[in-house]
């Protein structure tokens, strides 16, 4: 091992390995669900890094987004906005050192 020499983990190698995922290259939640629609944890997703490379933070990441997100579905619904179908919107991210998704709008409408 060289000191001083930076590690730039890519795990774009996993995160869309055609042998791992049904559709690597577009945004599909099924990848996480089995036959009967409940979750299921994928080990070629790392959303948070590997081995000794890996976020000291993810538990708390991971419990902090599961509150933030289930908060919003228990209280919204989100739809495109009028005029814009499901089909219409572009999920193809932005290309850069990371994939950023692209901006959308959408409406949040209160379920209570």
């Amino acid at each position: 091992m060289i000191s001083g020499t930076s590690v730039i983990p890519l795990l774009t190698s996993v995160l869309q390995d055609d042998s791992e995922w049904e559709s690597p290259h577009t945004f599909n939640p099924s990848h996480f669900l089995d036959e009967q629609g409940r979750f299921i944890k994928r080990d070629a997703f790392m959303a948070f890094s590997a081995g000794r490379r890996v976020c000291l933070g993810e538990s708390l990441a991971r419990m902090e987004l599961f509150l933030f997100f289930t908060s919003l579905l228990q209280h919204f619904h989100f739809s495109p906005p009028p005029g814009v179908t499901e089909d219409d919107l572009d999920l193809t991210p932005s290309v850069g050192f990371t994939l950023n998704p692209s901006p959308h709008q959408l409406c949040a409408v209160s379920r209570v």
